[in-house]
């Protein structure tokens, strides 16, 4: 089954003092392109996370979020003690002040707060992970619903060449004969004298030319080669698109031989169908 490059998922997890939330978001892309946006005290981590998304996404454009947010009464920032008493005795210099005055004025001015850089708690490291694993999942959930849409599709439109194809088979029988007519027809309205074994071999040599019982054939191939690739569990898009590549190949051959307008406006509904396929292919991981 094929997954799409499209999803989204997100877990919460809430803890005494702090409430963790992981989303990842991806869209397609060639590669892996991983945009991560965490806060700085987890950025020691985010080798290590980055390896985790990358195992299990393997492609797409991905945004990966790691939000954490405060709940409880703990803080960071603390009184810097030793530069607001060296405040306020330079301002007890400069102008008369009780002490509560004084302390407002010297919690304003710089330095008068700082914060203590907490290191990462292992057991929180432990929680971000198994959040980060959930997220993983409901993505590639979300990936593989979108895929079983787009595998609906691209059986749809297989199925709808492989109807236009018969039609070009049951079209290409009297083809040939009707190209013969007014090649023959053409040589009448000329009132030139020709050699008739010269010109039924020239005239044979021409209709090979615009024979497309191989192109049929290797069409036919390509379309069940699409169908059996698509349900098998290697399946991804790159492998699909060589497909699609092969598959166009053989109806523009078909097309360009064609030279006869019922025929090619077949190949045209072909081209039509192969395209849609082709646009939904670049969703596909």
């Amino acid at each position: 089954m094929i997954q799409s490059m499209t999803g989204f998922g997100k877990h919460v997890t809430q803890l005494p003092t702090k409430k963790i939330t992981v989303e990842l978001k991806s869209l397609n892309s060639k590669n892996l392109d991983l945009n991560a946006r965490m806060p700085q005290a987890y950025r020691a981590k985010e080798l290590e996370l980055r390896k985790v998304i990358a195992s299990s996404l393997e492609r797409g454009k991905v945004d990966f979020g790691l939000y954490v947010e405060s709940t409880g009464t703990e803080t960071s920032a603390v009184v810097n003690e030793a530069v607001v008493k060296q405040y306020m005795q330079q301002l007890s210099a400069i102008a008369d002040g009780d002490d509560i005055h004084l302390l407002e004025m010297a919690l304003r001015l710089p330095e008068a707060m700082k914060t203590e850089r907490e290191d990462l708690d292992e057991e929180e490291y432990e929680v971000i992970q198994a959040s980060l694993k959930e997220a993983l999942s409901e993505i590639n959930k979300f990936r593989s619903e979108e895929g079983k849409v787009l595998e609906d599709d691209f059986i749809h439109r297989i199925k709808n060449i492989e109807l236009l194809l018969q039609e070009v088979i049951t079209i290409d029988v009297g083809r040939i004969d009707s190209i013969r007519e007014r090649l023959e027809k053409a040589m009448v309205d000329l009132k030139a004298d020709v050699d008739a074994n010269r010109f039924e071999q020239e005239l044979i040599y021409y209709l090979e030319k615009y024979d497309i019982t191989e192109e049929k054939v290797r069409l036919a191939n390509h379309l069940d080669y699409f169908s059996t690739t698509i349900n098998s569990a290697d399946s991804n898009g790159k492998k699909l698109g060589f497909i699609c590549q092969e598959i166009g190949r053989e109806i523009n051959t078909i097309g360009s031989k064609a030279n006869f307008a019922p025929l090619q406006q077949v190949v045209v509904q072909m081209k039509d169908e192969l395209e849609k396929i082709k646009e939904q292919m670049l969703n596909v991981l």
